[in-house]
């Protein structure tokens, strides 16, 4: 094989390139293109002549899974050598990732193929909108990155940028989760955990274009949460098409996914965990355990549950396979296991065949609950849906809807007691308005405070100065270090009483340590007996040394205080198995020295 300086144009010793790789001959399929005048010639030959010089140009429409496939396919055009920029004008090639839930989302794509071809720029579309409709006209002549084929973007930008067209739609594993990424906000890692969903809505284009459910292993999944913390991320967004449904194909479910990464949490609260869309039908017969770890210090007391309608005979229409009733028992039940729960909903205005009745219910739902996130669309058809095929609402009345429950919806001060308040913060990135930083209480409500950028990635206690309809304002009063972080967590933990009443506070902390780092359920039931007995011992010391390492802390305080009568009454408390440890290690010290002694005397 030849040298890379070999293959430099001129030699010259000019050094290699960052992310200098050849293109792999027959790895991609490609189509030259057809015209005279390639889109090649459009881009100086010196900076085409070496793979991974250019100027890439990434614009993102849609859902988190939609940021999260971006930022993979970033991360590895960035190892290949490739800059990132926000500036189209001065990028080499353009690379844009669709959605496809809404006909808008899809005209601003539309807007931007048009303005990179009258710019004469190469071009590279990903995401749901080709995956899920391969033939559209606007795509003809346009490189396309399948949603499951992001960890090849490298080639498809390579083959891109020497003129050639090329498509990969067809796979039938997971990119991996461990590839390169470069994150919008470097304190929060979107972590997809399936693909896909189990449903068939009737209205649902990116059915089309994600298809059934794949899961990834919990093993993989815990995996990337490790690596993510040691990177200093912050928060972590668990995001699917349906997190609820994670696991169906693969024999497990959400509330073991949830518990065992929770098991690697830090205990001082530093990471949090927020967990993503999740359907009704889903999480009806795990509710409890999932309210179980919403209550955990580590994980965000909050939750998105779409209801789409109020009307029974709308979500049949929709084929959503659930009930308003069981939209109550899921919301109910949150609020009522989980202090300080917050929920956030979908509402779709102007289905088909939907009345004034049915959208009266509709209001009356979102009334009675007084959501303090609600997302409210206009129905669209989709092409290819059946809902496409149905009788549609006169699109006046659907605007006039829409326009009612949007008024209804801000009508409501769902943050207005908690002015005075203390709340423990996250603060993660700068706000809009480019004054303040913003935050998030436990209930991932959205706090604005002033501080200097060293804040951001750090958690606070803040105390809330004025309340606002979409946040609340705070000051920080403290910013929490690792000793203090993790004694807000343990009383935060103690609030959730309702789950057990007879668990007292104390049970609760350790429980809370154990979730944190420790042994953890979840492990112990894919394990062997002789292994859980291992994890049980081992959590046992674990707490007994935290137990007794809390209690010398204590006692090491009051005597620097001098009460060093205190100081030797928490010696006291130590319980019988303790002393008899200590007994046994002094009686093996006094043996070893007596049998020093004896071997010694008969040396002589």
């Amino acid at each position: 094989m030849e040298d890379i300086e070999d293959l430099l144009a001129g030699g010259g010793g000019a050094g290699v390139p960052p992310g200098f790789r050849l293109p792999v001959a027959g790895a991609v399929g490609v189509n030259p293109k057809q015209k005279k005048e390639k889109i090649i010639h459009t881009i100086p030959k010196a900076s085409l002549s070496i793979p991974g010089t250019q100027t890439i140009y990434m614009k993102t429409f849609g859902c988190s899974h939609n940021q999260s496939d971006s930022e993979y396919m970033g991360g590895q055009l960035s190892a290949f050598g490739y800059v990132l920029s926000d500036d189209p004008d001065e990028a080499d090639l353009w690379l844009i990732n669709t959605c496809t839930v809404k006909s808008p989302s899809q005209s601003a794509m539309n807007t931007l193929i048009t303005k990179c071809r009258s710019a004469k720029k190469p071009l590279v579309v990903a995401g749901c909108v080709p995956q899920g409709s391969r033939d559209l006209k606007e795509l003809e002549g346009v490189s396309i990155v399948g949603v499951q084929q992001i960890d090849r973007v490298v080639e498809v930008v390579e083959e891109t940028l020497k003129g050639h067209e090329v498509r990969l739609l067809t796979r039938r594993t997971l990119p991996a989760l461990d590839l390169p990424k470069v994150r919008k906000n470097k304190f929060v890692e979107i972590l997809p955990i399936n693909v896909g969903c189990l449903g068939a809505c009737t209205y649902c284009k990116t059915k089309h274009a994600r298809g059934h459910l794949g899961s990834y292993t919990v093993e993989s999944l815990m995996g990337r949460v490790r690596a993510v913390i040691a990177d200093g991320v912050k928060e972590i967004w668990l995001s699917s098409e349906d997190t609820g449904a994670y696991g169906r194909d693969i024999g497990v479910n959400l509330p073991i996914l949830l518990n065992a990464i929770v098991a690697v949490l830090p205990s001082d609260g530093s990471t949090m965990l927020r967990i993503g869309m999740t359907n009704p039908p889903y999480i009806l017969e795990h509710l409890k355990e999932i309210a179980h770890v919403l209550c955990h210090p580590c994980v965000y007391s909050f939750l998105h549950v779409p209801v789409q309608s109020g009307s029974d005979s709308i979500l049949t229409a929709m084929k959503r396979e659930y009930t308003v009733s069981e939209f109550r028992t899921v919301v109910d039940t949150l609020i009522e296991l989980v202090p300080g729960m917050q929920i956030a909903t979908d509402i779709i205005c102007g289905f088909p065949g939907e009345t004034d009745e049915d959208f009266a219910r509709t209001v009356d739902l979102i009334r009675e609950y007084k959501f303090a996130q609600v997302h409210i669309s206009q129905f669209y058809p989709r092409p290819g849906t059946l809902a496409a095929r149905m009788k549609k609402v006169p699109s006046t009345v659907v605007k006039k809807r829409s326009r009612e429950l949007t008024t209804v919806f801000e009508s409501f001060v769902p943050y207005v007691g908690m002015e005075g308040k203390v709340e423990r913060i996250w603060i993660t990135e700068f706000a809009t308005d480019g004054v303040h930083l913003v935050g998030h209480t436990k209930g991932y409500i959205q706090v604005l405070v002033i501080g200097p950028e060293t804040m951001l990635g750090l958690s606070a206690m803040a105390k809330i100065t004025s309340v606002g309809r979409w946040s609340v304002f705070g000051e920080v009063i403290e910013v929490l270090n690792q000793a203090n972080a993790v004694e807000r967590s343990v009383d935060q933990f103690s609030h959730c009483s309702s789950l057990d009443s007879s668990c007292s506070k104390e049970q609760r902390a350790c429980e809370m340590t154990s979730c944190c780092g420790q042994v953890q359920e979840v492990e112990k039931k894919v394990s062997t007996p002789k292994y859980e007995a291992k994890l049980n011992l081992v959590g046992w010391v674990l707490r007994k040394r935290k137990s007794n390492s809390r209690i010398m802390e204590k006692g090491s305080a009051m005597e620097f205080e001098g009460n060093q009568n205190k100081a030797q009454n928490c010696l006291l408390e130590w319980s019988t198995v303790d002393k008899g440890l200590l007994g046994g290690v002094l009686v093996s010290l006094l043996t070893i020295l007596a049998l020093s002694l004896y071997l010694g005397t008969r040396s002589f």
